[in-house]
């Protein structure tokens, strides 16, 4: 059993939110803080807000007015919340890009296992890329949830009658995709992608016997 993160896995998400970012803090513009100092701030506002709202663009744009408002120490103004939906109109116009060789691996991969597609976030903002991907008919189900913890693999697992120990997880993302699922019994398959999520980061022991960690997607047919 095969199963796929998506965002930063099998397309290019997290690239998108960067530039956001980048464009943010150009135009906060702030006298005394610096871009680290500036990062560190809202990564401290992203972490709180995906804990009592969770993911997706609309969190994403409350943590940029949070941060404002933190910064300027007072509540952002009409004109300043218009501005930073301004900058981040590319996350609702930005297409699904397919990472290299995700497509024609897929393909044939599906010939040989079956596939799952684990992905989390907000609902409708996930089914959008979903749809938009062109890959769902290699996956016997696609799960969107709000968390991938330990208990999300486990429940997976029930869910679908397999064993732990014969699934994989293949993602690039060492918090949501790796970690949780070798806690929970499975396999792990990690693809590093250079625009993961700093929030998704965290140390993986690489002597780990099972966790398989591959330069590319298209290398996972050298091993399934």
């Amino acid at each position: 059993m095969l199963v796929f993160d998506a965002d930063d896995t099998l397309w290019e998400n997290n690239v998108v939110f960067e530039r956001v970012i980048d464009d943010f803090l150009e135009w906060l513009d702030h006298p005394t803080l610096d871009r680290v100092q500036l990062r560190a701030v809202l990564d401290d506002i992203e972490r709180a807000n995906t804990v009592t709202h969770g993911y997706g663009s609309k969190v994403f744009l409350r943590s940029l007015r949070d941060c404002l408002e933190r910064l300027r120490r007072r509540p952002a103004t009409e004109a300043e919340r218009r501005e930073i939906d301004e900058l981040a109109v590319a996350l609702v116009t930005h297409q699904v890009e397919l990472m290299p060789g995700v497509a024609d691996a897929l393909d044939e991969l599906a010939t040989r296992h079956e596939l799952l597609l684990l992905t989390k976030g907000e609902r409708a903002e996930q089914q959008r890329k979903l749809d938009a991907c062109g890959l769902l008919h290699h996956f016997s189900a696609a799960h969107i949830v709000a968390e991938k913890n330990v208990e999300t693999y486990r429940w997976l697992a029930k869910e679908h009658g397999f064993e732990p120990a014969g699934a994989w997880m293949i993602g690039n993302s060492p918090r949501s995709d790796i970690l949780p699922a070798r806690t929970a019994g499975w396999n792990a398959v990690f693809i590093p992608n250079a625009n993961t999520w700093v929030l998704e980061h965290d140390e993986l022991d690489l002597a780990d016997a099972g966790l398989l960690r591959l330069a590319a997607f298209p290398d996972l047919l050298l091993h399934f």
